[in-house]
């Protein structure tokens, strides 16, 4: 791994709009390849003093390479931003960092390939056990995008290098040139609909994944919707290899940190992918035992008197804790905060897995609702605070194993984000233990 030659871009000039965590990033990236930048921000944001650097309100993109506008800032729908109408009509191409990216490492010389993972559901869990199981193999691999590191801020990578980015449809709606040696669809539901328009909008932006693809790379794509399917059938009639994430091919494997029906989709996606990258399935089982999981994703945060904490902040949305509730046989279910559309109705098919559901949040009632319809017991508990402590004494009365945090709802009513919200509840945990192994008022039950 190495940096980008300083003059890359040199003689080159970008209009960078929002300077959030990903604009930031990119005026540094692109500066330090010797590009001169023009930047703003509606707040405002302050940025490094830089002589290539202009922050001015972006009246005038003439002569600019590119215009890259932060994921958030919608160039169509629901209403272009200004920024992103000028560019248009100026001829000027609005493009991701992911683009960005693609464009320096050619540039730089490196034939390194791309692998690209996108989905409503799961996609940050793949693009992690990707990179890992090509770590293991010894293969020189960056993983970021949408995920943890923003692309742009990803070092140079030799030829054999690999670079595993997690892609969201505002950023794959933004691609040129990029050409992944390797891609994964895994599955679609109603998301982002607001900026897309419709499913039809938000599948379309989704297909991007597979641009510029050809006969020699490979695409893996979930059949379990409609969409999905109907993509599947249109890479493949471009002459694209497409794979399913069926995963009655694989060899047998022990992937302790990866539970449920829905990771082992995401493993299959991820052993046919660095598996056509050349990597041994004795290599992949060896990766599989020792990844340790996302954090606030299905992660088991604590053990106390038989009982497992788990912590999937991560599912926000009603398909996403469906994969949690479904991963265990009988759990305590903590859930609530800013319902999305439709709220829990679709988890009826789980209910059945529910002991006793703990309810936290702005729609907690709302929630409430639903189960009452579907006879589950609840207890609003408001808190994270009240809703731990309570889960855990009910687990222990009733013999149930497992305290589940999946909220199947945004986290901004309480809590800064999800990862705010996921932290919050480990440190909840840990006073639990804590008090447990003190003497404390929680202990009822004898590990066994």
């Amino acid at each position: 791994m190495s940096t980008f030659p300083t003059d890359l871009f040199a003689g080159e000039r970008y209009a960078v709009c929002g300077l959030g965590r990903n604009g930031a990033t990119v005026v540094a990236a692109l500066l330090a390849m010797g590009a001169e930048v023009q930047a703003w921000d509606d707040n405002q944001a302050g940025l490094p003093p830089h002589d290539r650097l202009t922050v001015a309100p972006l009246t005038d993109l003439s002569g600019m390479q590119a215009l890259i506008l932060s994921p958030g800032i919608p160039h169509t729908l629901p209403k272009p931003h200004p920024v992103a109408a000028l560019a248009r009509k100026q001829g000027i191409p609005i493009l991701s960092d992911a683009e960005i990216l693609f464009r320096a490492v050619r540039q730089a010389g490196s034939r390194a390939r791309f692998v690209s993972v996108t989905g409503t559901n799961g996609k940050s869990t793949t693009t992690a056990l990707i990179a890992h199981l090509l770590d293991v193999a010894g293969l020189a691999c960056a993983a970021g995008g949408n995920l943890g590191t923003a692309s742009l801020a990803l070092p140079l990578l030799p030829d054999q290098g690999v670079y595993v980015l997690e892609m969201s449809s505002y950023m794959l709606e933004r691609l040129d040139r990029y050409h992944a040696s390797a891609a994964c669809l895994l599955n679609l539901t109603p998301d982002h609909l607001d900026r897309h328009g419709d499913m039809e909008g938000y599948a379309a932006a989704k297909a991007h994944v597979f641009d510029n693809m050809t006969g020699d790379d490979l695409a893996v794509i979930g059949q379990d919707d409609v969409w999905c399917r109907r993509i599947a059938e249109s890479v493949a009639a471009r002459g694209i290899p497409v794979a399913s994430l069926e995963a009655d091919s694989l060899p047998p494997y022990d992937a302790p940190a990866l539970p449920g029906r829905h990771n082992v989709q995401n493993i299959a996606a991820a052993w046919k992918i660095v598996r056509h990258l050349g990597i041994s399935d004795d290599m992949v089982r060896a990766g599989l035992k020792t990844f340790g999981g996302l954090e606030h994703r299905l992660q088991k945060v604590a053990k106390c008197e038989g009982i497992s904490f788990v912590n999937d902040s991560k599912a926000t949305n009603a398909e996403a804790a469906s994969k949690a509730l479904e991963a265990y046989d009988r759990v305590m279910w903590i859930a609530g905060g800013m319902a999305k559309a439709g709220g829990i109705e679709s988890l009826a098919p789980w209910f059945g897995h529910v002991a006793h559901a703990f309810l936290i949040g702005r729609d907690a009632s709302l929630l409430a609702r639903t189960l009452e319809a579907h006879n589950v017991p609840f207890t609003l508990c408001d808190t994270l605070e009240k809703a731990v402590p309570a889960a855990f004494k009910a687990a222990e009365q009733t013999q149930t194993d497992t305290v589940l945090l999946s909220p199947a709802c945004a986290s901004f009513d309480q809590f800064r984000s999800f990862e705010d919200r996921g932290s919050h509840f480990l440190q909840i945990c840990d006073n639990i233990v804590k008090t447990v192994r003190s003497g404390g008022m929680f202990t009822t039950r004898q590990e066994g």
